[in-house]
């Protein structure tokens, strides 16, 4: 017996869309303001961790915003200038290397989080957070939401100020320490990267020396 093939799409064929579901049940529920939270920079070898926390007005919610990592550099350029002017608030936070060396990368994420979200110019009822971990501390109930950049508009829309806020510290990196190509990589252990260290070494305060290949070796800090 042949069965018929359905014309529906394959699991593995669906790509999850945020939307606003999330924030309208909280806002029916009376939690009002709603925040987005995420970070950028969590595994590179170098540089800051950097978070965004944002808080979409529901009436003017940009097109096309998802995860950063789905989108292109010109997409998520546009999308952040859309979502500085639509947005009701919004406020960026980062932990710098040896920030993140003195604690370690998930601390540093969710501390760089915090101060995002208190930098808002309106305090909210409900912050939202991508992973699995709500940030200590913070003025207002918190809820994670695994990949809630994929799942959440407000933490897609975090995703993108935070990615593009970061990319562009580290562009300027690279154009004060050409040797390493920090625009290229933005800090990530690629085979470059790894081989300008080699040559010339980490930079201080701007690689994480807690980090491997650092860690797992004497070298010799260059001093900029």
């Amino acid at each position: 017996m042949v069965r018929a093939r359905s014309d529906s799409p394959l699991l593995f064929e669906i790509v999850e869309k945020p939307d606003f579901s999330v924030e309208t049940k909280a806002m029916a529920a009376g939690q009002w303001p709603v925040a987005g939270m995420d970070e950028a920079g969590r595994g590179p070898l170098a540089g800051p961790v950097t978070a965004a926390a944002v808080v979409l007005d529901p009436e003017n919610i940009p097109e096309g915003l998802d995860d950063s990592k789905r989108l292109t550099f010109e997409q998520r350029e546009a999308l952040f200038d859309r979502i500085l002017a639509s947005a009701l608030g919004v406020s960026m936070a980062s932990i710098s290397a040896e920030g993140i060396d003195a604690s370690n990368i998930l601390r540093a994420s969710l501390e760089a989080m915090r101060r995002a979200l208190c930098g808002l110019p309106l305090r909210p009822k409900l912050a939202l957070a991508d992973g699995r971990d709500v940030p200590p501390g913070l003025p207002c109930e918190g809820r994670a939401l695994v990949r809630g950049d994929q799942r959440s508009q407000s933490i897609a829309a975090a995703s993108i100020v935070a990615k593009v806020m970061r990319d562009r510290m580290m562009a300027d990196c690279g154009r004060r320490h050409v040797h390493y190509g920090f625009e290229l990589h933005m800090g990530y252990a690629t085979a470059r990267h790894r081989t300008a260290i080699e040559i010339h070494g980490p930079v201080a305060r701007l690689h994480r020396t807690s980090f491997a290949p650092f860690r797992l070796g004497v070298v010799e800090v260059v001093e900029d």
